[in-house]
């Protein structure tokens, strides 16, 4: 029922938009007709807006993949240098949480390691809402940063690297078998804000699953059968996150795999020194404001990968985007 509905929407929303511009077209031929000026604007003006209506089903018809009408799971890891990389690894939290606030998506904290002295060893995120997946699966990679360091007392400038990794959410409608003998169950005791707020029971769950190597972790409940069931779904996920992507390698024959969180595996770069920029490596696209993309404006990045992914094209600047 749920595709049936999407389905019908999307045909009802082309067959409106179509009836809408050729009415358009209809009302600036009369008008030029009639010698008619103030209708022939009005009509041209009318196009204007469903050029915006056009450009957004066209976002629509990206999300064509088997499971990108689902939540997502968002997972950080800082690469090698850490507390530079582990800060880095935590402003990529939050930018991703400011973007699903800003775009009317749900962001749960599953799980977060505090860094030594700064930033996360690591965090998965839950985002909720239509199209998460789809929207998010393009930023799964390594990101790198450029700045002056602000852990360096002779303000020296730093590269860091964190990766993201990114898998659907698994629902009632996918089916995945998972041997519990192929798994390793670990608990142990969640990390806690100190003082009364320490857990004092080993809560939290960590599985493995031990012919892929894929592990998860969750903390956020109090109650460790809770944790394990969380996790239990986490790991159905990854597990059919792999298999998505090895079906799309087959078909796109492109890189599937856990590379180096380092040079020559990044899809995006920010930089904050010597100059202001991001851009992405996979599509060109920059932006000359990275601090609005570290606060969320992350959209034309992921509108311009799935793009490319579903119909090709080259870079375009966000800033000349009007």
């Amino acid at each position: 029922m749920r595709e049936k509905n999407r389905i019908e929407t999307a045909l009802d929303s082309q067959i409106r938009l179509e009836k809408d511009i050729f009415d358009a077209a209809e009302i600036i031929d009369f008008a030029e007709s009639e010698n008619d000026e103030e209708m022939a604007l009005d009509a041209i003006r009318s196009l204007e807006a469903l050029k915006l209506q056009v450009e957004a089903r066209r976002t629509d018809a990206m999300f064509s993949g088997e499971a990108d009408g689902n939540d997502s799971y968002v997972e950080f890891h800082p690469g090698a240098g850490g507390t530079e990389s582990q800060d880095w690894a935590e402003m990529l939290l939050r930018m991703y949480t400011r973007w699903a606030e800003k775009n009317g998506f749900k962001a749960e904290l599953i799980e977060a390691s505090d860094g030594e002295g700064a930033g996360i060893k690591s965090a998965t995120l839950l985002v909720k809402g239509e199209n998460a997946y789809g929207w998010l699966k393009t930023e799964a990679g390594v990101h790198r940063l450029v700045r002056i360091s602000p852990f360096d007392a002779n303000a020296r400038r730093q590269t860091s690297f964190a990766s993201v990794d990114v898998y659907p959410v698994v629902d009632d409608a996918i089916n995945i078998e998972i041997k519990e003998s192929d798994c390793r169950i670990d608990t142990y005791r969640a990390s806690g804000a100190g003082g009364q707020k320490v857990n004092k029971t080993d809560s939290a769950v960590r599985i493995t699953h031990l012919p892929t190597g894929v592990f998860v972790a969750c903390q956020t409940e109090r109650s460790q059968h809770q944790n394990r069931a969380t996790a239990w779904a986490m790991l159905k996920a990854r597990l059919y996150e792999i298999e998505l992507k090895k079906r799309e390698d087959a078909a796109m024959k492109e890189h599937q795999g856990k590379t180096e969180i380092g040079w020559g595996h990044q899809i995006r770069s920010y930089v904050l020194q010597p100059y202001q920029m991001v851009k992405d490596l996979r599509t060109g696209l920059t932006s000359g404001t990275p601090s609005a993309v570290l606060d969320g404006d992350i959209s034309p990045f992921m509108a311009s990968a799935l793009s490319q992914r579903v119909f090709g094209g080259g870079p375009v600047a966000v800033d000349d985007v009007d």
